[in-house]
């Protein structure tokens, strides 16, 4: 392997070892909202699926529109959380609120659904491939971000809050909503991550 690929690599793992957790996070400028787009949209491009099937579904909400997510959010709460110990769950809420922004991930259950039709001895796989592939999507965007100075974290208040993000955001029934990405300026560095033992973990042969 030539020293480019290997400086390549190298700056790839880089970059998904430092992407980490972040709850502090301010409205404060680091990139465009354009630029974020651009990020969003290689990341949807390019993040492989399951058959090609392209079942990803985004919707970034900026500004007012990701404190709107997160005023929804805290009341669906409110009804369901007893109120002596809704403070924290207000906190953390108010946290996200305090971003300059929310990604949300969504999976076109027509497109799998399609696939399960087309190719019955695979159709038990094809939500779990689905799920796979957005789990891949989320980290693609996560580390993207963070590479750009913004700070984010990943969160799933679906269902709770599924058929009100619907109603207020016009998104089709078949997209199906599976985690919701708050970002912005961090507020503070995250602590030291703790690890297990990798021998437990991997094996060569």
């Amino acid at each position: 392997m030539s020293n480019n690929a290997v400086e390549k690599s190298n700056a790839f793992l880089k970059a998904v070892k430092e992407r980490r957790t972040y709850y502090g996070l301010s409205k404060g400028t680091v990139i465009s909202n354009e630029r974020i787009q651009e990020i969003v949209n290689e990341a949807v491009k390019y993040t492989p699926s399951a058959f090609n099937s392209q079942s990803a579904r985004v919707v970034v909400l900026f500004g007012d529109q990701s404190d709107k997510l997160w005023s929804i959010t805290k009341e669906t709460l409110r009804k369901i959380v007893p109120a002596g110990s809704f403070a924290p769950t207000e906190e953390r809420i108010n946290g996200f609120s305090n971003g300059s922004g929310t990604v949300l991930f969504f999976e076109d259950q027509t497109v799998v659904e399609g696939l399960q039709a087309q190719f019955a001895s695979y159709a038990d796989n094809f939500p779990i491939w689905s799920n796979q592939s957005s789990g891949m999507l989320q980290l693609v965007v996560w580390t993207a971000l963070e590479q750009e100075g913004l700070g984010a974290s990943l969160q799933h208040y679906n269902p709770l809050i599924n058929d009100e993000v619907a109603q207020t955001w016009n998104i089709p029934s078949e997209w199906k909503l599976i985690a919701q990405m708050p970002f912005g300026k961090p507020t503070f560095v995250p602590g030291d991550k703790e690890f297990q033992p990798l021998e437990d973990r991997v094996r060569f042969i």
